[in-house]
């Protein structure tokens, strides 16, 4: 008998003490990402799309964002679509042919989400994303602002990583901690990780038939990754081991995760109904979260002092426009943390700065709507955004 197996009865009791037994209310979700795999978008050995299926869920969507709340996917597909439209055999890809079959697959990936989701009357809206846009600050805000502005104008993010240009990026997994990053960055309160199986079990249930569904993790303990498999279908890059490293990303990012079996009809609404899952509680709220990050883990790189009017207006929970800044310090770039002082030298907290020092130092004293004439270029109008400040107690 395998260790893992002799073991779980002992495992799940432990495990236990990091579980609660109460699943939070879907209905309370207000901005979701949803990630599909492979095995469940390409019907198994036909490279062909289960266009059936993604109806149903696509129903789900437009359910859901008819009840108030955005919702983006992560999806993956291109290159099972893609080694069969190149009639590329089954089994690994060398590194070209991955970004080969990525290539030609990515255009009917784009395709079919566009198509499914115009049916619903709903805009789909592009999102080519490796690991890496989401570690480097500069690209990690541009994305950030993108799928931003994509979901306040009424638009479904479709993002996928850039298998066309990856490189180490291609192996399994990454498509679970890169919904878990994009859940995160765009401040996401819930990520659904749809797979083929209904959730996290103490033993692996193709192995035991007796294993257990735990239905909410309160904590990732070690005796919760213990329980980790490898993967386990034709298409799929990832096995239990990687969704549990993308419920670690996601947590500490203020998001709630569910990882449930995505095979069925409308599986969403399967989820909202309180079928079998496995639920990873949160902490914090997103925002809480990266408030957290910014005032606590990120080294200042300048000083940004504003006048009296601009610190009045952070106090009220106003983000910090130009005009309010009276002269900045040390070199920075966009994305880059500094610290906002105020006329008498107290630091008011710190923020991610929107704009290089030398550009602020150009647009001191300036009303965002003269940000233009000064630079030569449109400009964003905060100087900081509220959502990418942490304000010190009592600022």
């Amino acid at each position: 008998m395998p260790p893992l197996e002799r073991d779980a009865p002992k495992l799940y009791r432990r495990a236990m003490d990091a579980v609660t037994p109460r699943k939070p209310d879907f209905s309370r979700f207000r901005r979701v990402t949803v990630k599909v795999g492979s095995s469940l978008l390409v019907a198994r050995g036909a490279s062909t799309p289960r266009t059936g299926w993604l109806k149903t869920l696509v129903g789900d969507v437009a359910e859901l964002r008819s009840a108030g709340a955005e919702v983006m996917v992560v999806s993956s597909g291109a290159i099972a679509l893609g080694r069969g439209v190149l009639g590329l055999p089954p089994g690994a890809l060398k590194l070209e042919d991955s970004q080969a079959a990525a290539a030609v697959g990515q255009i009917a990936l784009a395709r079919l989400w566009a198509e499914t989701l115009a049916e619903r009357g709903i805009v789909a809206g592009q999102v080519l994303l490796t690991l890496r846009d989401t570690e480097e600050r500069r690209r990690y805000l541009n994305a950030r602002a993108t799928m931003g502005r994509l979901l306040a104008m009424g638009a479904v993010p479709v993002v996928n990583e850039n298998d066309t240009v990856a490189t180490s990026e291609i192996r399994y997994g990454d498509n679970d901690r890169l919904a878990a990053r994009v859940a995160a960055m765009a401040g996401a309160d819930l990520l659904v990780l749809f797979s083929d199986v209904a959730g996290l079990y103490d033993s692996p249930p193709h192995e035991n038939p007796a294993a257990r569904l735990i239905p909410v993790v309160e904590r990732l303990s070690p005796e919760i990754e213990a329980m980790a498999g490898g993967p386990a279908s034709e298409f799929a890059r990832g096995g239990m081991r990687t969704k549990l490293e993308a419920a670690r990303i996601a947590v500490a990012g203020g998001v709630h995760m569910v990882i449930a079996d995505g095979r069925g009809d409308h599986p969403l609404a399967s989820v909202a109904r309180g079928g079998d899952s496995t639920w990873f509680l949160a902490p914090s709220n997103p925002v809480a979260a990266r408030k957290a990050f910014i005032g606590g883990s990120l080294e200042p790189k300048g000083v940004v002092h504003v006048d009296s009017g601009a610190a009045r207006a952070l106090a009220a929970g106003k983000s910090l426009l130009p005009a309010g800044v009276v002269r900045v310090e040390g070199e920075f770039q966009r994305g880059d943390c500094v610290v906002l002082r105020d006329g008498a030298g107290r630091d008011l907290g710190r923020g991610l700065v929107a704009y290089d020092a030398a550009k602020a130092r150009r647009i001191c004293g300036v009303k965002s709507a003269d940000i233009e004439a000064v630079l030569g270029a449109p400009g964003r109008a905060e100087m900081i955004h509220r959502d990418d400040m942490a304000l010190a107690a009592g600022a």
